[in-house]
């Protein structure tokens, strides 16, 4: 039976003239909302009066504006995208301008002093108290107390602030470049990958170029015979954004600027205040002690891959020099899983034909989690774009809808170059008594066919995929009463765990079994096969979880110092010292984040919950996969 949605998708037909002119719309409404609220008589401010019509105006602010900002990430049209571009900047200077407003801020103080003298604060729900103590905290931590000379420095700051992390973004997504290489140089890279690449004659001479996309230069790190071949991908790949380096150097002052302006020690501190962690000194414990624990069993992992380094130059005839280099890491992590386990990461590919995968990583998501899902046919951004609209599963009428869903699975130039997932829209309860429905957007650079073969997955691919469906769900099935606190509205160094706890089903043997269909016999994977994957998972692990290491050290440091440095030799050093590879020519990696590095903790998340997330994992009922 086929039902239609209480709310309909939204449209996805802009112009580029359309966008400045609905944005501006967008912002003159949520101002007017302000004035009335920043004009409020003290004694007229309640709950409903400032909190309620606060967390109406910014709902339908931030899901209208969220809307024209999301192209920027996805678009074909370039004028698109920069008219995108241009919104969320000018969104962004306004949210900063709304947070200094002191005339609104008041109102919140006298709401909340009127609720507590009234009796009225007993009466709200938790949810209800919440959002008056975040909206009040919220003024506080924008620096509202300060004397106005100093507010009004502050202001200029987070606006500079705003929008050199908002042209280190666009510098990202826009990012186009490649590197060229002849088939000698290629050896080792399988033939299906290389038949994807742009081939071309140069000196009369066939030669590939390749993105510095996901599924085209990965394939180099871990396959490319030739050393050369992989320093060169390596180097290219790190430096492709070298354009974000002086953008990552302001912003990383303007933060300590503010920081002081507002008084604390660091940004790091400020910024934690309000996680989990609550400071940049259990961060800098937390890792302290990680790294402690993990680098005995790194330095064993790059022992062996060393050895094995060594034995494949003299084999070859190669120059060993002793080292082991940033570019070996991942080429000889898979030789070393293929030697140990017998295990071929090509040979696994050809299992997980993205086509069987998708459809079922979805059915099992729906049998687990109790939903359906019926695809739709609407505008998108893109004709690549699956959509879809999500129910309960045994929903009879409208009152079983719970939102929508888009994938947008595969690469393309100037789209976001990771995989991530984008609330689009947030659900609430409306004023009215009615809902507002969720639309979450997972974005991934999937691997597209090649003439010979179809787009394939490797494992690696499946647990993101995954993972990021857990993002997805999050964003669906939460249900709060205020958009604010809704889906992955979370403290940030928790919002991975839901994710990070349901990618566990990938290392499961009869959801392996279930994901899996070759791409020629339609057979699953073996039962011989799916052992030898379980058992990679923890494979060179140290010198995983050093490199994770690595990167939140340097996102630390680079928030804990008062003073600013020369940050590529940070990179390159402080990468040397603690993930344990070396390089020759330091190379601006910092200027690839897909953002200036925010204390988001992933590692934190990633580690200090993991124990906890296996346990939890361990109660989900298996039998409704």
């Amino acid at each position: 039976m086929s039902l239609t949605p209480p709310q309909p998708p939204p449209s996805w037909s802009h112009s580029p003239d359309d966008i400045p002119r609905l944005n501006n719309e967008y912002i003159a409404a949520n101002r007017a909302v302000q004035d009335a609220i920043g004009a409020l008589d003290p004694k007229d401010c309640n709950f409903p009066s400032v909190f309620v019509a606060l967390a109406d105006a910014d709902a339908r602010f931030e899901a209208s504006a969220e809307l024209l900002g999301f192209y920027q990430n996805v678009s074909p049209s370039k004028e698109l995208r920069d008219a995108s571009n241009e919104a969320e900047s000018a969104v962004r200077q306004f949210g900063i301008e709304s947070s200094m407003r002191l005339d609104v801020f008041n109102a919140k103080v006298a709401a909340q002093k009127n609720l507590k003298e009234s009796g009225e604060w007993e009466k709200l729900s938790p949810e209800e108290q919440r959002l008056v103590e975040k909206s009040i905290l919220d003024g506080t931590r924008a620096g509202l107390a300060l004397p106005e000379k100093e507010r009004t420095e502050l202001t200029a700051l987070k606006k500079e602030l705003s929008q050199a992390c908002l042209d280190f973004s666009k510098n990202f997504n826009e990012e186009n470049g490649h590197i060229t290489f002849t088939e000698e140089e290629l050896k080792g890279v399988p033939h299906d990958v290389i038949t994807g690449y742009t081939k071309r004659t140069e000196d009369g001479k066939d030669v590939y170029d390749v993105t510095f996309q996901t599924p085209d230069i990965f394939p180099i790190f871990k396959f490319a015979e030739n050393p050369e071949t992989r320093r060169r991908a390596q180097e290219g790949h790190e430096s492709r954004l070298e354009i974000n380096v002086p953008l990552l150097n302001r912003a990383l002052d303007l933060r300590r600027q503010i920081a002081k302006l507002l008084g604390y020690q660091t940004w790091a501190d400020y910024i934690t205040e309000e996680k989990m962690v609550k400071s940049g000194k259990n961060v800098a414990d937390f890792l302290d002690d990680l790294e402690t624990k993990l680098r005995p069993v790194g330095v064993k992992e790059r022992e062996i891959l060393l050895a094995l380094k060594k034995k494949e130059h003299e084999q070859k005839g190669l120059p060993f020099d002793g080292e082991f280099y940033i570019w070996d890491y991942r080429y000889y992590d898979r030789k070393f899983i293929e030697e140990t386990l017998d295990l071929d990461d090509m040979v696994v590919k050809e299992y997980f034909p993205v086509d069987v995968v998708v459809p079922t990583i979805l059915t099992i998501y729906q049998n687990l989690l109790g939903v359906r899902f019926e695809e739709i046919h609407g505008s998108t951004w893109h004709p690549e774009v699956q959509q879809f609209a999500v129910w309960e599963k045994d929903a009879k009428d409208e009152s079983g809808f719970i939102g929508y869903c888009y994938l947008d699975l595969f690469p393309r130039p100037s789209k976001y170059g990771h995989a991530a997932v984008w609330g689009l829209l947030p659900g609430y309860d409306l004023p009215e008594g009615k809902r507002a429905y969720p639309l979450t957007a997972m974005v991934a650079n999937l691997a597209k066919p090649t003439p010979e073969k179809p787009a394939l997955m490797r494992h690696d691919d499946v647990v993101t995929f995954f993972h990021e469906m857990g993002h997805v769900f999050h964003g669906l099935l939460s249900k709060t009463k205020f958009a604010r606190f809704h889906g992955t509205s979370v403290a940030r160094d928790f919002v991975e765990a839901p994710s990070q706890m349901l990618e566990n089903w990938c290392w499961e043997p009869k959801v392996l079994e279930q994901m899996s269909s070759h791409y020629e016999t339609k057979k699953p994977l073996s039962p011989e096969l799916i052992e030898k994957i379980i058992k990679s998972r923890y494979v060179n692990v140290g010198m995983f979880y050093l490199r994770q290491l690595f990167f939140a050290k340097f996102d630390l440091k680079v928030h804990t110092e008062r003073e600013g440095e020369d940050y590529t030799a940070l990179w390159n050093n402080l990468r040397e010292q603690i993930s344990l590879v070396k390089n020759i020519t330091p190379t601006p990696g910092q200027g690839k984040l897909p953002h200036p590095p925010p204390i988001l903790l992933a590692l934190l998340t990633n580690t200090f919950s993991e124990a906890f997330l296996k346990e939890l994992f361990g109660t989900l009922p298996a039998a409704k996969i």
